[in-house]
């Protein structure tokens, strides 16, 4: 059927996301940063594991990949963005939080329950950074598993 829908039902969607815009424009830039810090966590992974991918290839091992995903809008929290690393069904996820959080998901196979996670302060660089390795070493030791 290629009837139009009723007028009132675009009104009534506009309204809401005029309401549903002006409530979460508050935290516009707790978001913005929240979105830097993770592109910059996002770059930093990227830069390993392409240094990961380099070494295993170099040692004979160049199935070895592993890939990073854009920062997205969280698929949990609409305030909050995230990216994803994954190989096969292997995966670990970073959320970073417009309240100040960020979060190491995993590593987890797909389709099962998500965890463990860890939550930092987004001021804490250096605990992150000290986290980072080992979320990421524990995701790569898994994903390279049979």
């Amino acid at each position: 059927m290629s009837q139009s829908p009723p007028a009132d039902l675009a009104d009534r969607l506009e309204a809401l996301g005029r309401e549903l815009g002006e409530r979460e424009a508050a935290f516009r830039d707790d978001l913005a940063r929240a979105r830097s810090v993770a592109d910059k966590l996002r770059d930093r992974i990227e830069e390993g594991l392409g240094r990961f991918q380099r070494a295993a290839a170099g040692a004979g091992a160049p199935h070895l990949y592993a890939a990073v995903s854009e920062t997205r809008v969280d698929d949990k929290h609409v305030r909050a963005v995230q990216f994803d690393v994954s190989r096969g069904r292997h995966r670990a996820i970073v959320t970073v939080k417009a309240r100040g959080d960020v979060t190491l998901v995993g590593p987890f196979h797909a389709g099962k329950a998500e965890g463990p996670c860890r939550t930092f302060p987004i001021e804490s660089e250096a605990e992150i950074d000290a986290a980072l390795g080992s979320f990421l070493e524990s995701f790569l030791e898994q994903a390279a598993t049979p």
